[in-house]
């Protein structure tokens, strides 16, 4: 049976579901979620991430990394742990920059959170070295500090979403008019003081997004960073602070698609709300540093020198280097869309958020 017909005879027989509930089987369904059953980066899959377009990008957070290890007196001992590692790739190239830091390999512990057993293969044989292993939830962690860095992970978190009409608002769902798969509202409205006062006042017909994994992955880990010292480095596409509007999208064959067709077969991801996280990560004790631009981050850690040395290394492959290092920071690319968070121990000071 496809998951295609266990949605919908889920539906039929339980009634109209959750986009959360929806966007939860169609990604992670034991056996034929999106992110089970394929290996959905790169040519062959249905996105890009930044680690792949440069190595670049993962050598620029080895460098922060390091950074905020010597900032806590370079401990002997401390988690390093990635939250949706991909292929690997990423965690590699921060590891081949931050080991030449003396006393950083010694005190590591590599720790990966991963749901795709494709994507689980490719990154035990490129980090086999530094032998990782894999943590099922976030409440065992060892003695010392943990450092956690997530890139393109929390938008891939379920999202419910809910539309403002005269009565209230109301939950979306996904139901079925004769064999097709539909939007509609849960008739019954939320009541008005379980919504944000960001949301107060929204026009008719507004959709709003809120997305309780994000919550509750920030929480706790903030909690344990809270209390072992440490950071969290999140990047991904979303905005600063709460606000309304659909970002719901799916993706399949490199092109947007219908969220509610193939289900198992198309990416479907969400904005993040990188202001829900802080203000999370804020109640938990950590600081929180203002949301940056990914290329304001990446130009403020060295990108431009880094490209610069890479083609001087390398003069036949200028041209490629360039155009990654445009494709990773310019406004009309990769540069504004995706946003950088961090929440971290007070007393820190993260590079890239300021001048």
């Amino acid at each position: 049976m496809t998951l295609e017909q266990q949605i919908d005879i889920q539906i039929r027989s339980g009634g109209p579901m959750s986009v959360a509930n929806y966007m939860g089987l169609c990604l992670t369904h034991p056996t034929k979620g999106y992110y089970r059953a394929r290996d959905p980066i790169g040519s062959k899959g249905d996105f890009i991430t930044a680690p792949e377009i440069s190595q670049m990008f993962g050598e620029l957070i080895g460098f922060w990394l390091v950074n905020l290890w010597q900032q806590m007196g370079e401990p002997k001992a401390y988690t390093l742990l990635e939250l949706g590692p991909g292929r690997g790739t990423l965690m590699a190239d921060i590891l081949r920059v931050a080991c030449r830091a003396p006393g950083f390999r010694d005190g590591l512990d590599l720790r990966l959170f991963e749901t795709s057993p494709a994507l689980m293969a490719e990154q035990q044989q490129k980090l086999a070295p530094y032998e990782p292993k894999y943590l099922q939830d976030f409440n065992n962690f060892a003695d010392g500090p943990v450092l956690v860095v997530a890139n393109e992970f929390f938008d891939a978190l379920p999202i419910r979403q809910f539309v403002r009409q005269h009565d209230g608002w109301h939950e979306r769902q996904v139901g079925l008019l004769d064999t097709k798969r539909i939007f509609g509202l849960s008739p019954t409205p939320i009541p008005p003081e379980a919504m944000p006062e960001a949301i107060a006042g929204a026009e008719i017909g507004t959709v709003f997004e809120v997305c309780f994994g994000a919550a509750e992955v920030t929480n706790q880990l903030a909690k344990v960073i809270s209390a072992q010292g440490g950071s969290l480095l999140a990047i991904d596409y979303g905005y600063a602070e709460t606000q309304v509007g659909e970002t719901l999208q799916g993706v399949r064959n490199h092109a947007y698609a219908d969220v509610l067709e193939a289900p198992g077969e198309t990416d479907i991801s969400a904005h993040v709300d990188f202001g829900a996280m802080a203000n999370v990560a804020r109640k938990a004790g950590l600081a929180v540093q203002p949301v940056v631009e990914q290329g304001q981050f990446l130009s403020r850690l060295g990108i431009g020198e880094r490209s610069a040395a890479l083609s001087k290394a390398n003069p036949g492959a200028a041209e490629t280097i360039e155009t990654a290092r445009h494709r990773l920071v310019s406004p009309d690319q990769m540069g504004k869309l995706f946003k950088v968070f961090c929440a971290h121990s007070p007393g820190l000071m993260p590079p890239g958020f300021t001048q």
